[in-house]
Order: C-alpha cells, then sequence, then structure tokens
C-alpha cells in the first residue's frame, strides 16, 4: 500500500461531517491538506481543529468559473475527495421542482464539474462520496437514491476515462454528522436511535467510518472503479 506522506489532497466539502474526517485523517497521514466550501468561517474553524497546517479555499462547485480558476491557478493534486452536498429531502411529488434541480446541479454536477476541471498527478486518486440509497431506494429520498446512482455511473465510467488516475465511490449510510443540524434536538436523537436499532451492527456511522473507507482508496493502488459501501448493514437490513 502507498503512503500519503508528502501528497497534495484537496477535499471538497471539508469544512465539516465527513469531508472534515476525512481531511483529519489525510493530514494525520502526512498529506499537505487544503480543504475548500463556500463558507470562510466554517472553513477557519476546521482548519483550527484540524490543524496539522491545512490550507483553506472558499469554492463553490455551483460556480463553473470559479471551478476552472482555482485548478488551474495550483498544481495538480495527488488525491481529490468530493464530499460537498446540498439535497433537499422529500418524495418527488412534495419536493418543488426548483429544490430537485438544486440538489442534482449541487451533488451530481457540482461533483462533475470539480472533476472535470481538476488536474491530477498520473497515479493520483479521485473519491465521490454518494450514499447506499443509490442501492436501497427509500420512498421519502427518491431523488437522492437517483444522485447517488448517477454518481456512481459516472464514477465508472471516470474510471476508465481519467486511467491512470484512480477513481472510486464511497456509499455511506445513516451517518451523524452536521447535516442533520437543522433539525430539532430530540426528533435527531430519535432519528438515530430508531436507524441504529435496525442495522445489524447497533449503531449509525461517525464521519471517521467513512474517513477510514476514503484513506483505503487513496492509498490502496489496486483499487479503481470501485464502490465501497459503509453503511452498518442498511442495504441488507
Amino acid at each position: 500500500m502507498a503512503s500519503l506522506a508528502n501528497t497534495r489532497v484537496l477535499v471538497i466539502g471539508g469544512s465539516s461531517g465527513i469531508g472534515e474526517a476525512v481531511a483529519r485523517r489525510s493530514a494525520e497521514s502526512g498529506a499537505e491538506v487544503t480543504i475548500a466550501s463556500r463558507s470562510a468561517d466554517k472553513l477557519t474553524r476546521a482548519a483550527e481543529t484540524i490543524g496539522h497546517g491545512v490550507q483553506t479555499a472558499v469554492l463553490d462547485t455551483r460556480d463553473n468559473t470559479a471551478i476552472e480558476g482555482f485548478f488551474a491557478d495550483n498544481a495538480p493534486w495527488d488525491h481529490l475527495i468530493v464530499s460537498s452536498a446540498a439535497t433537499a429531502r422529500g418524495g418527488m411529488r412534495s419536493m418543488s421542482l426548483e429544490d430537485a434541480y438544486a440538489s442534482m446541479d449541487s451533488k451530481f454536477w457540482g461533483a462533475y464539474r470539480a472533476v472535470r476541471a481538476a488536474r491530477m498527478t498520473d497515479g493520483g486518486t479521485i473519491t465521490l462520496v454518494s450514499g447506499f440509497l443509490s442501492e436501497r431506494p427509500s420512498a421519502g429520498a427518491t431523488l437522492q437514491g437517483a444522485i447517488n446512482a448517477a454518481l456512481e455511473g459516472l464514477m465508472r465510467g471516470l474510471a476508465l476515462e481519467l486511467a491512470p488516475v484512480r477513481v472510486n465511490a464511497v456509499s455511506p449510510g445513516m451517518i451523524d454528522t452536521p447535516l442533520w443540524a437543522d433539525m430539532p434536538e430530540a426528533r435527531r436523537r430519535e432519528l438515530m436511535k430508531t436507524a441504529a436499532s435496525d442495522l445489524p451492527v447497533g449503531r449509525v456511522g461517525r464521519a471517521g467510518d467513512i474517513a477510514n473507507a476514503v484513506h483505503y482508496l487513496m492509498i490502496t493502488g489496486f483499487a479503481t472503479g470501485s464502490v465501497v459501501r459503509v453503511d452498518g448493514g442498511g442495504a441488507i437490513a
């Protein structure tokens, strides 16, 4: 297995949750890490929490001009992780078309724009974050499942098109991250408790669980075109 020591790692969506955990794991492994997101304040807080000289970049994956400019101004990256997404929750008929389009634009087209513009070293890696709803749809999250499936299909094609760059995806299940922060605390705790009781492992996931999977894909030179599902058994329960 390869080492991340002295490699350049960019985590888009690295200011919180899964992305922040990936950035921390990479920095602790000796990588030179840059975290990017839309919020300068969140980036500053995350960088202070992670330490290890982590750099920050304000970047909106919805802005293609900004994305292209960012990659043009930076040296090629050894590893790119795209975990940023803002997707609406709800069924097809309860969600407005505007929210549906915005969700697809954020998670799918945001990743597409980033990878399209990215300059990578030969043998570098790109890891996309999808979600287990691509395999086990939910009646209340039809669009999210479709977006995740589209991301995984994109990943497989890119693994061929961009070789020798290795392209993979990590598919999380229910993960307790700041994504749920807008939910009332009592309701959030009950949701997590119910989800945990339905899983073979008996708990919901943590951001670090996903960071472990991303780390594996970065250092394993024989992994490309793969989806690593980390869902506590959610797809089979």
